[in-house]
């Protein structure tokens, strides 16, 4: 099969799609917003219409049979097609008012940018916002977002990208752990201490071993990748960890530890696709995130 049944649904493909993504109907569903029962009903239409079966079932879930193997590709280029369908029409829209959906880093979503968005919305009423927060890479070509507020250096094909500035990064901890563990007077006395690391994010780990230190993650006594509940995890006492320094600063529980150690800063980058980048008010929002981002007391 070199081609899709003609006058096929849309959606069938696109739930297809998420279940060989995801390896299950309940996370295909999740994502799609879709009942299970639906996205099941989806899939059987679709091998129906194809005449074939494209999942077998594992101890973990499902995954693709051969015939689902085969059929993938195809199904990938019709997304990629119909993506780029959609960006090309969104980005021929001239006016101003309408809807730009950001995401960005779960902890960004919660201490960054809410003020940011609040004066956008006060000097561009027209223009609705939906906020995305996700630790997970949102493929901006797919409209999972129309713009994305990252701390790293976006590298995908067909993306405009734009280093807003750098964020200072600093060694913490709760003054209740402090009072009770006593305050680390140099860097080699942090190995006595607990630290408060990320579970499978190897970036402290990596910084670490940078610096010449043999960090594993048996290093830390308390393990979260989400940010947003690790700076919790810090700031009620569970122990030494890194944090933006402006957020350690503005805390009154925490204390900003005064080691020499050099923390590489937090690069922020904005990213939006490039057919995208000049509709009226993604190009007012990026602009007013831009200037948001760099206003910030980071």
């Amino acid at each position: 099969m070199d081609r899709f049944p003609a006058h096929m649904d849309w959606s069938l493909v696109q739930s297809f799609l998420a279940v060989a993504e995801t390896g299950s109907l309940s996370a295909a569903a999740r994502r799609l917003s879709l009942s299970q029962p639906t996205l099941g009903r989806h899939i059987q239409t679709f091998e129906k219409a194809l005449k074939l079966s494209l999942f077998e079932r594992h101890p973990r879930g499902l995954r693709l049979s051969e015939a689902g193997e085969r059929i993938l590709p195809l199904a990938q280029q019709a997304q990629h097609t119909m993506s780029a369908m959609a960006l090309a029409a969104e980005g021929e829209s001239q006016t101003l008012a309408g809807t730009v959906r950001i995401t960005a880093s779960v902890f960004a979503s919660h201490y960054i940018l809410p003020e940011i968005i609040a004066k956008i919305r006060a000097v561009e009423p027209l223009i609705e916002l939906e906020l995305v927060p996700s630790d997970i890479t949102e493929n901006l070509l797919f409209r999972a977002a129309d713009i994305a507020v990252r701390m790293y250096r976006p590298r995908q094909i067909d993306i405009v990208a734009r280093h807003v500035r750098d964020i200072g990064m600093c060694v913490c901890a709760a003054s209740s752990y402090l009072d009770r563990a006593g305050r680390p007077a140099t860097a080699e006395d942090l190995l006595s201490h607990d630290l408060v690391g990320f579970d499978e994010n190897p970036l402290i780990i990596e910084t670490m071993q940078s610096m010449g230190w043999s960090a594993t993650r048996h290093s830390f006594a308390v393990r979260c990748d989400n940010q947003s509940a690790y700076w919790q995890l810090i700031r009620t006492g569970c122990g030494i960890g890194f944090s933006q320094r402006s957020i350690a600063e503005s805390d009154p529980l925490v204390e900003v530890l005064p080691l020499d150690l050099p923390i590489p800063p937090l690069p922020v980058w904005l990213a939006a696709p490039q057919a995208m980048r000049q509709t009226p008010r993604i190009r007012r929002v990026w602009d007013l995130l831009a200037e948001g981002l760099l206003s910030a007391p980071f």
